[in-house]
């Protein structure tokens, strides 16, 4: 091996990165992502079926690729503090990982040039922003094999690892998968044994294959990326989980393993954690954007939020009477100018104050005119299909 490799492998470390290892860019079988695709798991997700190409040959995103260098950043932070309201993903308690690691990444570049005389067009870098496999070429690279919960799974760090990519127009030398041979070549679970405890646990019954998850099911998708109503017959399955979802993730026997990291490329954002449920509720347009700016949730917007909450409230509240206190925020929200958010305080209001409802609802029912709205006056309030879980907290 070149010995500038070790010492580019150094550099990248001492840049804040907790993991650096190095893949030739070679095709990647097509198998598990096409079918993913074919079977709809993608759900709404339309770039990675646009983008599915260029997944599968990092030389259509950069010409003449030879390489890639995979990065990690552990962002375990230990575990969460009881009854601390509703849950968010772990990864949404900083700001955006994807804008403090760019400064890193830029810099990781600059060593690249210094290193080997590349220039600023020989590379391209990316965290989960392009049209790159970063998983699977971190489980080519030695970092972690795939786990049936589709996730990169580390001995070293468990589930707790974001993840970036630079595609290099260099030679270098690869690190050995965890294993050699046929299982090194994607296989999903080389370490699970017989262990399916993400499988079991998902709430929505999300995980139909093992290392295939079905959007259309899954917490995180309809808290993050659907825009639009969540299906009725997941809402009790989302539990408390107000952004994303780590149940997959915090199961895993794996994460005996993980250690607080670093942290050196995030910036950690413990008021968000801190926010009451009631608090949500009654979030304003300027009060989101103080309190969720430079974070994942931002995007999400405001309306996104207060429909997650709807739906949390409405599951650690569920049968507690037209008295509880979220029902007069609720009330107000029925008459929200989203009929996203006016859908899901309507079955929130109806989950928690039953009979009562009604007369609760009278007025907003007498103004609403959006279909979709209106299903939810009277439509079934219980879980449908997937499973109902005890909240963690009533926050």
């Amino acid at each position: 091996m070149d010995p500038r490799q070790e010492t580019l492998r150094r550099r990248l470390r001492s840049l804040g990165f907790d993991e650096v290892a190095f893949a030739r860019a070679d095709a990647v079988p097509a198998g598990g992502l096409q079918q993913w695709l074919v079977w709809g798991f993608h759900a709404g997700l339309a770039w990675m079926e646009r983008t599915a190409p260029k997944r599968l040959d990092p030389g259509l995103v950069l010409a003449d690729t030879r390489s890639l260098i995979v990065l990690g950043v552990n962002y375990w932070p230990g575990p969460p503090p009881p009854g601390a309201g509703p849950v968010w993903a772990r990864y949404a308690l900083y700001e955006d990982y994807h804008e403090t690691l760019k400064p890193a990444l830029a810099a990781a570049g600059r060593v690249l040039e210094e290193l080997y005389g590349v220039g600023a067009g020989d590379y391209r870098y990316y965290t989960d922003t392009g049209p790159v496999l970063e998983r699977g070429w971190a489980e080519r690279s030695g970092l972690g094999f795939l786990g049936k919960n589709g996730m990169l799974i580390s001995r070293t760090h468990g589930n707790w690892l974001l993840l970036a990519a630079i595609l290099v127009r260099l030679d270098l030398a690869p690190d050995p998968p965890l294993r050699p041979g046929p299982a090194a070549g994607g296989r999903v679970g080389l370490l699970c044994g017989k262990c399916t405890r993400c499988i079991d646990a998902c709430p929505t019954a999300a995980i139909p294959h093992p290392g295939l998850v079905d959007a259309r099911r899954c917490i995180s998708y309809h808290t993050i990326e659907n825009p639009g109503v969540i299906p009725r017959e997941l809402r009790a399955g989302i539990g408390d989980r107000i952004f994303g979802c780590d149940i997959c993730l915090e199961v895993c026997p794996w994460n005996r393993f993980a250690r607080e990291g670093r942290r050196l490329l995030l910036a950690a954002r413990p008021a968000i954690a801190a926010r009451s449920l009631r608090d949500l509720l009654e979030l304003t347009p300027a009060g989101f954007a103080a309190a969720f700016r430079r974070t994942p949730v931002k995007r999400l917007k405001l309306a996104g939020l207060l429909r997650n909450a709807c739906v949390v409230a409405g599951n650690v509240a569920r049968g507690a009477g037209g008295s509880h206190e979220f029902v007069t925020p609720l009330v107000r929200l029925a008459a929200h100018a989203s009929p996203i958010v006016r859908a899901h305080a309507v079955w929130a209001v109806r989950r928690i104050a039953g009979a009562g409802a009604a007369g609760l609802l009278a007025a907003v029912r007498a103004r609403e005119a959006d279909p979709a709205v209106l299903t939810e006056f009277d439509g079934p309030t219980e879980g449908g299909a997937a499973r109902e879980i005890a909240p963690a907290s009533a926050g």
